[in-house]
């Protein structure tokens, strides 16, 4: 094996101790990043803020490296951090949080042959005529393997890390517990029942018996639709800890950064006709918004998606509340967006004038690729920049202490991710048209 290699492989830590541990070590190191920046800033006559000395290139390094090395919920916590700040952080910060995205570390050959063997039995390689040890894909859970069966079946064989399922509640714990000391989050919102809904939601990822039925499930949501294709499962192979599918051919979709401008509008109108079907059609929301989960095949012209251990299903309640909300962006109506906000649960009675007028603004911003007529040039907006001014000003107002229902937290990160996603690709779509079919 190559040093190169070996520097892609790093042994899990398993155990709640050692996890925390690594945890620890790496917030001694930031801490005293922290503390030589502050003592350099104040000498220079500046009284810099906490949150200023945390977020420096050096630290988020750190944090990276070490998140990308635990894998399992610790890592994912890195991940949604790194797609929130998507195109909004400055491009050196950005590119170090997409590490964790694409780069984690996969299993050391060792560890990987004695869970396949665990598995599969001694024989295992007898069923396979190509099986190569290095992953195409390694992620927070699991990792890819390209594998040709005796029958000549090309498969994708994702692979779990061996005990990431029984660290996730820890993990979260350890994780919100650095976060909250770390002062970035103000001391009196409840973050209790997003951790408890976050693990929930890790757990349900980490099945992969429920995923491979997810998959099965998912399928209604594009069937007779030509420009999407997904994999199948192959059960001979599948079990709680490994998931076989069918391989698809395809690049990742935000390799496509330099195509035609044509083919970058195909990809993101599609993309965005099939959320709306996913939610007001199917109530079926595959909601990881990871770019990753996108490739696009140029040859057959489709889009293919991957990953489904993040599907939720949504109710015809909610479906509609979202479809009375995007209608009333759609026309400006501001009555009718302050009642479906009420109705989805992103508004609650009793708040203030101000926060109330806020939360307002922030969803009508949201719709306003609904409410432009003819195509939208995400290249060009700045909407990204200003929701996320505006949500963080309403994140520190201390008389603000709602958490919005879990779904909406999903979707929302779903429909963020898709609109990073524009911006990325450089798309323009006209959205507003896209919608017609579901205004009410």
């Amino acid at each position: 094996m190559t040093e190169d290699n070996k520097s892609d492989q790093a042994k899990i830590p398993k155990g709640r101790v050692s996890r925390f541990a690594s945890l620890g070590g790496m917030a001694s190191k930031i801490a005293g990043n922290v503390l030589a920046n502050g003592i350099s800033e104040l000498a220079k006559g500046n009284r810099p803020k906490v949150k200023d000395l945390l977020l420096t290139p050096s630290n988020l390094i750190k944090v990276a490296d070490q998140l990308a090395q635990m894998r399992g919920a610790a890592m994912k916590v890195g991940q949604l951090i790194s797609m929130d700040a998507g195109d909004i952080l400055p491009s050196e910060l950005s590119d170090i949080l997409a590490r964790l995205r694409a780069d984690a570390k996969s299993m050391p050959e060792k560890e990987l042959i004695e869970l396949l063997t665990h598995e599969w039995g001694e024989d295992w390689r007898s069923q396979f005529i190509q099986f190569s040890v290095k992953p195409i894909a390694a992620a927070s859970i699991g990792q890819v393997h390209k594998v040709i069966t005796q029958d000549l079946e090309r498969l994708a064989i994702k692979i779990q890390y061996p005990g990431i399922r029984q660290t996730i509640d820890s993990d979260v714990d350890n994780v919100a517990t650095l976060i909250k000391i770390s002062g970035l989050l103000p001391s009196d919102i409840d973050i209790k029942p997003l951790l408890k809904e976050a693990k929930l939601q890790l757990k349900d990822e980490a099945d992969y018996i429920l995923e491979g039925q997810r998959i099965e499930q998912y399928a209604q949501v594009i069937e007779d639709n030509p420009i999407f294709v997904m994999p199948k499962v192959n059960r001979e192979f599948s079990n709680e800890n490994i998931l076989a599918m069918t391989f698809l051919d395809g690049e990742p979709i935000e390799s496509f950064i330099d195509a035609s401008q044509e083919t970058r509008n195909f990809l993101v109108e599609n993309l965005f006709k099939l959320f709306f079907r996913e939610l007001f059609e199917c109530q079926l929301v595959q909601t990881d918004p990871n770019f990753a989960n996108y490739q696009y095949d140029q040859e057959s012209g489709k889009i293919v998606l991957l990953d489904f251990g993040a599907t939720r299903e949504y109710s015809e309640e909610m479906a509609l509340g979202y479809r009375k909300l995007m209608s009333a962006g759609y026309s400006r109506n501001k009555q009718q967006l302050e009642d479906a906000v009420f109705e989805i649960g992103l508004l609650k009675v009793g708040l203030p004038k101000n926060v109330k007028e806020l939360i307002l603004d922030i969803c009508m911003d949201a719709c306003e690729p609904l409410n432009f007529e003819g195509e939208y040039n995400f290249a060009e907006s700045q909407l990204a920049l200003r929701m996320r001014d505006k949500s963080m000003s309403l994140g520190y107002d201390k008389s603000y202490a709602h958490t919005p229902p879990i779904n909406c937290i999903f979707l929302h990160r779903k429909l963020g991710g898709l609109f990073l996603l524009a911006i990325k690709l450089k798309a323009s779509v006209n959205i507003r048209s896209l919608f017609n079919a579901y205004l009410i």
